[in-house]
């Protein structure tokens, strides 16, 4: 395995004079946190304590006489202690302990000053990379979804292919696409970007984010070389107004918790089979290599660019950032759990046909079967998608890999990744 040297960056405060490995890249507030774990890359092995420098800055100079609460324990679950701090100069320090199992602890401060409250947290690995998964594997698992698949395949694609002019630039054409998929009548769109060379190109297949809103051409992708396809999951026209679009998601509702009852119709069921259906119109272009299929996304989009490969044989590599829907049953071995966090107190919906059926959906028994080689990111600040959720999923790999931790992000990432990223699938397809 490969690991990727971890990146640490820096943010220079006003004053020049200090300079600390922040925790968040959030715009400039009149006052600020500054955690510092001890370790430069946030790593610890098991049973060694980590200590977080704590600095409250404002105007770049430490604040003294700075009264903080906090708390911390395990990542995102009830805190193991609590308690206040007075920062003489401004600067202080937290033991936040350890841990005996692979995992991640949470320290969360805040403060009060001038009336107005600031918080910040920082979140440190224990031998991360030996994470193992709580969900459990069917035994049925591959049957499943050979025959989803097998019967997906008697439902014709039916494509409408519309050029879109207003959306294409000197160097790409844009099309908006419809395929049928899953049912007669039941719909994926999406938008086609491809270099007007009329070359022989990879193509990419872009899954969305989460929840139920207008996606956009994405032209940058085709502008790299590829032949892109940008979908969204829930068979919504993406010319719809934005209005719209944000009543037929408030009708829509939590569309992660639909049918969860039941393996056989649950809500991701056709979004899977309808990734697939996206390579199936790929592969099928005039202009496609016939031989390079990638696949990338991050959150929902990272979930659904790991299931593809899984499932296709077709794709050839995938690059996923933070992905969504890992380790759901996390919550239930008191763990931070993915996206959508269903199993996590909030919801209420810890039940054992809802497990039963995740188990067959969860991005980390999809993980255990991808043979072709993977870029990955994550942060471990994201409270989004968990680290341990992620890494679960990632240690479960048993391909080539590489994943860039950036342990200051939260549910987003730096250019410096992006950059890596499409370097990376550039070379993987071998376009200079």
């Amino acid at each position: 395995m490969k690991i990727l040297k971890l990146l640490l960056l820096t943010c220079i405060v006003f004053n020049s004079n200090f300079s600390f490995t922040q925790n968040s890249p959030a715009p400039i507030k009149l006052v600020q946190f500054v955690l510092s774990p001890n370790h430069s890359d946030w790593n610890y092995n098991l049973k060694e304590e980590a200590l977080v420098k704590i600095t409250v800055l404002k105007y770049g100079i430490p604040i003294p006489n700075t009264e903080i609460t906090y708390e911390f324990g395990n990542d995102q679950m009830v805190p193991d202690k609590s308690g206040t701090l007075t920062l003489k100069s401004g600067i202080g320090e937290i033991n936040i302990g350890s841990l005996k199992q692979p995992g991640f602890k949470q320290l969360k401060v805040k403060t009060t000053i001038d009336g107005h409250t600031y918080k910040d947290q920082v979140k440190v690995g224990f031998s991360p990379f030996n994470i193992k998964p709580t969900v459990k594997n069917p035994k049925d698992f591959d049957d499943f979804w050979k025959q989803a698949i097998e019967t997906n395949k008697s439902i014709p694609s039916e494509p409408v292919i519309t050029h879109k002019p207003e959306y294409s630039t000197p160097t790409v054409d844009v099309y908006l696409v419809r395929l049928q998929n899953y049912k007669k009548g039941k719909y994926i769109y999406g938008y086609l970007s491809k270099p007007k060379d009329h070359k022989k190109h990879p193509v990419l297949f872009h899954p969305p984010g989460a929840g139920v809103k207008k996606i956009h051409p994405v032209t940058a992708f085709a502008d790299q070389g590829f032949i892109s396809f940008t979908t969204e999951i829930h068979g919504i026209n993406p010319e719809l107004t934005v209005k719209d679009y944000k009543n037929i998601s408030n009708a829509i509702g939590d569309y992660w918790s639909i049918n969860l009852d039941d393996k056989d119709q649950y809500y991701y069921k056709s979004v899977y089979l309808g990734c697939l259906r996206a390579i199936d119109f790929l592969t099928s272009l005039p202009e496609f290599d016939g031989k390079n299929v990638v696949v990338t996304g991050g959150s929902q989009g990272g979930a659904l660019s790991m299931v593809t490969a899984a499932l296709d044989t077709r794709v050839t590599a995938v690059s996923a950032f933070y992905p969504a829907l890992c380790d759901n049953s996390g919550y239930v071995n008191h763990r931070a759990g993915g996206w959508p966090h269903m199993f996590s107190s909030k919801y209420q919906l810890t039940t054992p046909k809802k497990l039963n059926t995740m188990q067959y959906y969860d991005v980390v028994n999809f993980a255990k079967r991808i043979r072709i080689p993977g870029f990955y990111s994550t942060g471990y600040n994201d409270n989004t998608c968990a680290p341990s959720s992620v890494l679960s999923a990632f240690n479960s790999i048993n391909a080539k890999k590489e994943i860039v931790i950036t342990p200051i992000s939260g549910h987003w990432r730096f250019s410096e990744t992006n950059e890596k990223s499409i370097k990376w699938l550039k070379q993987t397809c071998g376009i200079d």
